[in-house]
């Protein structure tokens, strides 16, 4: 085809299915697997419409009343932080049974299972079949991994920290190096540059999330692993030259990931010679920080959001016309006919550009509210000059964590469906993750049961996720004002500005997920 057929061109690099949107496999391709394996059909949302009972505007503005109302409510009967200084903490190491689970015996297990798991899928991906059903690989990353450790993470506590396999292998390195040469170091522990905070998470954050949702190699297993080797080499080498727990804190961008999203979690660990601790603390009690954190950490926060809803947004009919629009534009006609012919499509360009841009547009948002955040608060203290000192830059970073639970509520919403369809895969793959015909466990004509969810049940999780994610955030963010403000009426007025941004954000997200998918055909 033509690409610059014109605007009948334009409409032909549409194809339209309306539902719901959800992050999952293709339904039709699941249906095709029920029946006998079939070739790879991933796909980004279930194949069925929910017709809505009230029109979605509706739908939208109880949303974002939900919200306001929340806000009202949290002002009213909390005038004061829960807690000053330190958040309450049982120590669960206390109780006998519970202290079993933190056994080195129990612990090492872990270690070894994840790193045994690890080499599989690498193994899977590049000796195996190239079929993304039949293959292991796909569907431990990208849903048993990426999406169910998310939800392990943000809802019980970090355990990434406990099974990183990168971790797992460097530190039994160092170990068999120490045992090799007494007192030698494999690092080189070179001084890591306080400016250089999580940035490199940043960066590499936005590499997975390109290959996440751009790269067509995301679904191929040899490239999937290939992918993986690379990153075990870049992580190992920046162990080697930083230090492993410098590496893990600043630059392992899933430590990063996982331990932002444990924050929110009930359970914390913290290391302690001789007696580390296992807590149970408040939900959300890990986001409430008392200084304000790194720029990179902020930025790494606003990258998780910008993200998750660029997913969304890539298959709603607004995208195709802004990429049409692009495509047809007569100013950029030159460039993009030399581009097209070099590249053969522009499609992934054009997304991987917005993907880019979606970060500073999250940013500049945000920095704009909590601007008027800090006018509000000055305009409201009656000449406090102490009030008034707090830079915007300063309340940003602040504020920001308090944005976790939304990222939380969107993975929920974007994925939970995906979660529980496709992962089934594991089940039949548990015995065959090379896709040799083997049965190794039994379970190899297990078939994925696609009735588990359906249109309803994806819109009303969506719903709820995000209408809870977005109370839950004001909620914090009230809490913290009380903190920061340390007055109650200054600390309600700051949050204004934020409610209207949380109410904006609800509606808009919801408006997404409702839209019919609508994805661009390469151009």
């Amino acid at each position: 085809m033509d690409l610059w057929a014109g605007e009948n061109a334009a409409q032909q690099r549409t194809q339209i299915v309306g539902r719901p949107r959800v992050k999952g496999l293709a339904g039709m391709g699941i249906l095709a697997l029920n029946l006998g394996w079939a070739p790879p059909a991933f796909g980004h949302a279930l194949r069925q419409r929910y017709d809505l009972p009230i029109p979605l505007g509706l739908y939208l503005a109880g949303a974002g009343a939900t919200v306001a109302l929340s806000f009202v409510v949290i002002t009213l009967f909390t005038r004061r932080p829960p807690w000053r200084g330190s958040y309450p903490r049982v120590n669960l190491l206390r109780f006998r049974a519970l202290r079993i689970l933190a056994h080195p015996g129990i612990l090492f297990a872990c270690r070894l299972l994840s790193v045994g798991l690890f080499a599989l899928i690498l193994l899977a991906g590049i000796f195996g079949t190239q079929n993304t059903f039949r293959n292991i690989a796909p569907t431990a990353v990208w849903v048993i991994w990426w999406v169910g450790l998310a939800y392990v993470s943000a809802l019980l506590g970090d355990v990434w920290a406990l099974i990183n396999p990168w971790n797992t292998v460097f530190r039994w390195a160092e170990g068999l190096r120490r045992r090799w040469k007494s007192g030698g170091s494999l690092s080189f522990d070179a001084p890591y540059p306080e400016w250089l905070g999580v940035w490199p998470a940043v960066v590499l954050f936005l590499i997975f999330a390109w290959t996440e949702l751009v790269w067509e190699g995301a679904e191929v297993p040899a490239s999937l692993a290939s992918a993986a080797l690379a990153y075990s080499l870049l992580t190992w080498a920046g162990m080697l030259v930083f230090g492993r727990e410098r590496w893990l804190r600043g630059g392992e961008v899933f430590s990063v990931f996982f331990g932002t999203l444990a924050r929110f979690s009930p359970t914390e660990f913290r290391a302690g010679n001789p007696d580390p601790e296992w807590a149970l603390r408040p939900y959300g009690a890990g986001l409430l920080t008392t200084e304000p954190i790194h720029a990179s950490q902020m930025m790494f926060v606003l990258v998780m959001l910008s993200t998750v809803t660029f997913d969304g947004f890539i298959e709603t009919p607004l995208w195709v016309a802004i990429v049409d629009w692009i495509l047809l534009a007569p100013l950029l006609l030159p460039v993009l006919t030399v581009l097209h012919k070099t590249l053969g499509s522009l499609l992934p360009l054009i997304q991987s550009v917005a993907l880019g841009l979606f970060p500073l547009v999250f940013l500049a948002i945000y920095m704009v509210f909590v601007w008027l955040m800090r006018y509000v608060v000055s305009t409201a203290a009656r000449g406090d000059a102490d009030d008034r000192r707090i830079p915007t830059t300063d309340l940003a970073r602040l504020f920001v964590l308090t944005l976790v639970p939304i990222a939380i509520a969107y993975h929920l919403a974007h994925y939970l469906a995906y979660f529980l369809v496709a992962g089934q895969f594991i089940i039949p793959l548990a015995s065959d993750p090379f896709g040799f015909g083997w049965d190794l466990l039994g379970t190899s004509l297990y078939r994925i049961d696609i009735g588990v969810v359906d249109a309803r049940f994806v819109w009303y999780t969506a719903v709820i996720a995000i209408v809870v994610g977005h109370i839950i955030a004001v909620c914090l963010a009230h809490l913290m004002a009380l903190y920061v403000f340390k007055d109650a009426r200054l600390a309600t007025k700051s949050q204004y500005p934020m409610l209207g941004l949380m109410v904006c954000y609800t509606m808009i997200s919801l408006w997404i997920l409702a839209q019919p998918v609508v994805e661009p055909t390469p151009g």
